[in-house]
């Protein structure tokens, strides 16, 4: 898959105060989760993408196009739903998404079918004529998704879609976004503090820390690298005795209930050398499960990451 956005040495400074910091790599997934914490630089990475800022140095490229070079072209191919409100007041929400659709490049009668068609696939078809002031909190984050999708982009700025939704809202919102993402109509970029909307969503990250890149990872392939800490559940046989040979092989390990063991395998050790010493102390391994890395598992590894490679005099833009 090629890669949506690619960054190569971008800087972007304000005044005399760096925000970004010689960001350099791509990503490729389908949905990318851009996290950090507050003051990391997300922001501005995003209104950067969207040619709010211009570089103080380096390039950025999106969908294979330079936006010091295709700014035009490129609004044209990106969808953007903002973190903050930015309706006008009074205006009915097909009126407001139609013009959303006008500014991206669509003919106006083609316009008007678009916002229709999108209003209704955000779920606010009978509510598309009221005035979107009247809106509760819930409606109008799905008008901020059907203004961002109504030109049919390419690539998708999601920036906090659930913030402060409530349950039922929230669900449907993360419904639409793997429903886009499935579909393969559009990539996506997800800013959010919710790490449980990055989890159930995306397929990278891309993680930013004081302006640098702390970590740009594929998660299944961060999450299936991870293969050390196993649970077996046994049946039959001598556990203790099973439990202690795992041990002679220099693996941490500890009983858990009547029939679990949860070990921490050690370099040089296999999967066959613990079926091996089951065989031979007759236990049976009824079930053996990875344990492999939550997203907050891998966050968290990028922030100490980040310190440990600042403190030791490094770049900060390290890798997982």
């Amino acid at each position: 898959m090629n890669p949506v956005i690619e960054l190569n040495g971008l800087s972007v400074t304000f005044g005399r105060r760096a925000i970004l910091k010689d960001l350099t790599g791509s990503v490729k997934g389908r949905a990318v989760g851009l996290l950090g914490p507050n003051g990391a630089g997300k922001t501005t990475l995003i209104h950067t993408l969207l040619g709010f800022h211009a570089p103080s140095s380096g390039t950025v490229r999106i969908l294979g196009e330079d936006i010091a070079t295709n700014a035009k072209s490129l609004r044209a191919a990106v969808g953007y739903m903002p973190e903050r409100d930015s309706f006008i007041a009074k205006m009915s929400c097909v009126r407001f998404v139609r013009l959303m659709a006008e500014l991206s490049g669509i003919p106006s009668e083609a316009a008007l079918e678009r916002a229709h068609e999108a209003l209704f696939y955000v779920g606010l078809g009978e509510a598309r004529y009221r005035s979107v002031d009247t809106y509760s909190l819930g409606m109008k984050q799905l008008a901020k998704l059907a203004q961002a999708i109504v030109h049919g982009p390419r690539l998708l700025i999601l920036d906090e879609p659930t913030n402060g939704l409530d349950p039922p809202t929230r669900g449907r919102m993360i419904r639409l976004i793997q429903e886009i993402r499935d579909s393969g109509r559009a990539r996506i970029l997800l800013s959010s503090h919710l790490l449980r909307d990055v989890e159930e969503c995306c397929d990278e990250i891309l993680v930013l820390k004081d302006g640098r890149i702390a970590a740009n990872c594929n998660l299944d392939e961060e999450r299936k690298a991870n293969r050390k800490f196993i649970e077996l559940e046994t049946r039959g046989g001598d556990r203790a005795a099973f439990a202690e040979a795992i041990g002679g092989l220099g693996c941490e390990y500890a009983l858990a209930g009547e029939r679990r063991i949860k070990l921490v395998m050690q370099d040089g050790v296999e999967i066959d050398d613990l079926y091996r010493l089951a065989f031979e102390r007759q236990v049976q391994i009824r079930r053996l499960n990875y344990k492999r890395d939550s997203l907050e598992d891998i966050f968290l590894k990028a922030m100490e990451g980040e310190e440990n490679g600042a403190a030791k005099g490094g770049t900060g833009d390290g890798r997982l």
